[in-house]
């Protein structure tokens, strides 16, 4: 993969939930860092010549899952549970086609054509991803989509969502927190969203039959909790970002060093 542009340290630090580990102990989370530092310095690419055995197949619009899964099954559970469903290719890089990087040099970049949906699922984002965790305050967007690239299936809700609605939604990731992500969102009113970006990681940047190739988004919006539709949604596309980093770099507390 092309080498992404030299990033600089953000104006603000994102402070996440504490992480547990198997004893029960409290860790505290990791500080953004990365001053005038590659953001991704020491951060494996995973997948770069691996073969078919960390390919996500995007075949016509099709993207395997786990067990079987596939965008047009976990589509079928989403919309009996009355959410809506789409898949959705991101918006192209603009300032380099290799670089998403490029388009968000800071954490107040304005968003106005940088996504195909909102909230975003998939596209250009802040070179320092956001530490791994559920929260209860809002956290940037632009590097929310950074922790999409790397597999993670997020959770939004509106500003007019219940509490006791939002307490479900932090139990359901506690049940499989790793490459899982919650946080406000102010345009959802009173909605919840999931959302997701997969795709091929030995393609992701190139150019595939004439076109660059930048995976797909998925973005699912409901009016209520469902634990089937909501897991059946995790369980397809936790852990395929683009970027091809495996679920044991996308842990609670976890972030840029």
């Amino acid at each position: 993969m092309a080498n992404k542009d030299r990033t600089p340290k953000p104006p603000q630090r994102v402070q996440a939930p504490q992480r547990r580990d198997g004893k029960g102990k409290a860790k505290q989370p990791p500080k953004l860092g990365g001053g005038n530092g590659n953001p991704l310095a020491g951060v494996p690419i995973w997948g770069w010549g691996v073969g078919a055995v960390a390919v996500v197949a995007i075949v016509v619009g099709i993207v395997l899952g786990t067990a079987g899964s596939s965008s047009a099954d976990v589509a079928a559970t989403m919309r009996a549970a009355g959410c809506t469903y789409r898949d959705v290719l991101p918006k192209p890089a603009k300032k380099s086609p290799t670089n998403y990087h490029a388009d968000v040099p800071s954490l107040a970049t304005p968003t106005k054509g940088l996504w195909s949906t909102s909230p975003p699922s998939g596209g250009a984002h802040y070179g320092l991803w956001a530490v791994w965790g559920f929260y209860r305050t809002a956290v940037n967007p632009r590097q929310v989509v950074h922790t999409e690239e790397h597999g993670a299936v997020v959770i939004w809700w509106g500003p007019n969502v219940p509490s006791t609605t939002v307490d479900q939604l932090e139990d359901f990731y506690n049940q499989k927190p790793d490459g899982g992500f919650g946080t406000p969102y102010a345009g959802l009113g009173n909605k919840i969203a999931l959302t997701s970006w997969t795709g091929n990681t030995s393609e992701y940047y190139r150019v595939v039959n004439g076109k660059r190739y930048y995976g797909i988004g998925h973005i699912a919006i409901c009016s209520s909790f469902n634990q089937k539709a909501f897991a059946t949604f995790r369980s397809a596309y936790v852990g395929k970002g683009p970027e091809g980093i495996p679920l044991s770099d996308d842990e609670p507390g976890m972030g840029p060093s």
